[in-house]
């Protein structure tokens, strides 16, 4: 065999953990970008001591080694990302005001097709969904490094905790007792967002519930989404820290400081194990449509309960995948997307 088919050969074998690494990254740190950048350096101190490989674990074993070992020094600084209600109180609508944070604040979104591999086990595809939602995410954001490690490996992974412990260096002991302080520190406080229940694939009332939002949003008919809104909806737009409790202060904002919003279109996307849409409005100046954010909507009893809305759209819509204008005649452009 030459080198050079070698090489590609071990591109090859590596790529294949990619979509589960960039998981795991992702989980452990919060950010979409951040994670690419942790899988690829992963692969790259892989490949620099395969020769120090020594074949007593399995490959994937040793790569989330190395990936853990790149997330945990990503991690000293002891950065942890949020969603604005874990900054912030609720703002009534009359006090209502536009304030951003830095990007390095905020949990970031991300398209299930980079994180979510494609497992066999239709409950284990259940399970891999939910460890990405968004409250999920922002409850590991609230354990050490370490912990969120072990209760990722051993949650949502199913590591064996002998597995854990022989990746981390430690003992299983020590796995399990950080195993129980990590459960414990979840179940001190209960995520909004916790209790969204989404099927994989969706429902049929689940289908319908987003058809009428997509015309209720389109349509800018506020006595429509009003009554797809549960009673304690919640909205929030990173990099803004306000975030709106309730259907007639998200209705009262999409018809204030959100009013540019109106006529938009909706193009959907599967973000986080939730149902989402690329948000375009129309661009009073070229005509068409230009990107303003990508929603994820939490469901939970047949309402909406959570609208987050991530509007850096320079940011997210490449990495979905998604164009940077739409044209006044969408049909192709948002089924071309739906296909991609």
């Amino acid at each position: 065999m030459t080198n050079g088919t070698a090489t590609t050969d071990l591109d090859a074998t590596l790529e294949r953990y990619r979509v589960e690494l960039t998981g795991y990254c992702y989980r452990m740190l919060g950010s979409s970008f951040e994670a690419e950048d942790a899988v690829q350096d992963t692969m790259i101190r892989a490949w620099r001591s395969l020769d120090k490989f020594e074949g007593r674990s399995s490959l994937r074993s040793w790569l989330y080694r190395i990936a853990t070992n790149v997330c945990l020094d990503m991690l000293s600084a002891g950065n942890k990302r949020a969603r604005p209600m874990d900054l912030t109180e609720s703002t009534p609508l009359a006090q209502a005001a536009l304030s951003p944070r830095p990007d390095h604040t905020w949990l970031e979104p991300m398209p299930d097709g980079r994180v979510l591999p494609t497992p066999a086990d239709p409950a284990e595809a259940a399970v891999a969904k939910e460890s990405v939602r968004l409250a999920f995410m922002a409850a590991l954001q609230r354990l050490p490094a370490r912990q969120r490690a072990v209760l990722i490996l051993r949650e949502v992974l199913a590591w064996k905790a002998s597995e854990v412990a022989e990746l981390l260096d430690t003992s299983v002991a020590s796995v399990n007792s950080a195993l129980q302080r990590a459960r414990a520190t979840l179940a001190e406080r209960r995520e909004p967002g916790a209790d969204a229940s989404v099927s994989d694939p969706l429902d049929e009332d689940q289908k319908k519930l987003l058809d009428r939002y997509v015309a209720a949003f389109e349509g800018y008919d506020m006595s429509a989404l009003t009554a797809l809104l549960h009673e304690d909806a919640v909205m929030t737009m990173p990099p803004f820290d306000l975030w709106l409790t309730g259907a007639d202060d998200i209705t009262g904002f999409m018809t204030t400081l959100g009013a540019a919003c109106a006529h938009s279109k909706l193009v959907p996307v599967e973000v986080n194990g939730l149902p989402g849409f690329a948000q375009y409005k129309p661009d009073p100046d070229n005509g068409g449509y230009t990107p303003w954010a990508v929603q994820a909507l939490e469901i939970s009893d047949g309402r909406i309960t959570g609208f987050h809305c991530f509007l850096d759209t320079q940011r997210w819509f490449p990495l979905f995948g998604l164009p940077l204008r739409l044209e006044a005649e969408t049909d192709e452009v948002e089924q071309g997307a739906q296909r991609g």
